[in-house]
């Protein structure tokens, strides 16, 4: 067993037909989120979208293995930026996203989606984001913000 987290092993990233598969640049993420706006609604398909946050130094730049089996789209944000959504051509699956600021400097994030990161991944406490736009009641004792809480940085 690891005496730490910095020694615990990377997860796996992995699509729903397994075509794209990666580890995860550090072993937990920096944080973990459930997004409820309608956006993530779409994307999802369900109610929210679960977002693990792990810093995108050690998988970006994307090696040229996985750079050539991942699809791209860029997608405006409401923030004038725009977000590099990253998806299996083989299966549709939506793998990660990275968020590009107005002058073209990608995040030093980026977001996994929570159903693909195989095992080891810690889902209690992960707080509610976007509740104002959220179609299912929360609970009232979990952690939830109507919109972006203050600790997500926006540059």
């Amino acid at each position: 067993m690891p005496s730490s987290p910095e020694d615990a092993n990377p997860l796996t990233i992995r699509c729903q037909c397994g075509y794209i598969s990666f580890p995860t640049p550090t072993p937990r993420p920096i944080t973990l989120y459930h997004c409820h706006c309608v956006s993530c609604q779409r994307q999802s398909g369900s109610a929210f979208g679960t977002s693990a946050i792990f810093p995108s130094a050690g998988l970006f730049p994307l090696s040229p293995h996985l750079a050539s089996r991942l699809k791209v789209f860029r997608r405006p944000t409401n923030a004038g930026r725009s977000a590099d959504c990253y998806f299996c051509p083989e299966c549709g699956c939506r793998v990660m996203h990275r968020i590009v600021g107005a002058d073209g400097t990608p995040r030093a994030s980026v977001s996994v989606k929570g159903g693909c990161v195989v095992g080891g991944l810690e889902w209690a406490g992960a707080a509610h984001i976007f509740v104002r736009e959220a179609v299912m009641k929360i609970p009232l004792e979990w952690e939830q913000y109507d919109g972006l809480p203050p600790w997500i940085k926006m540059d």
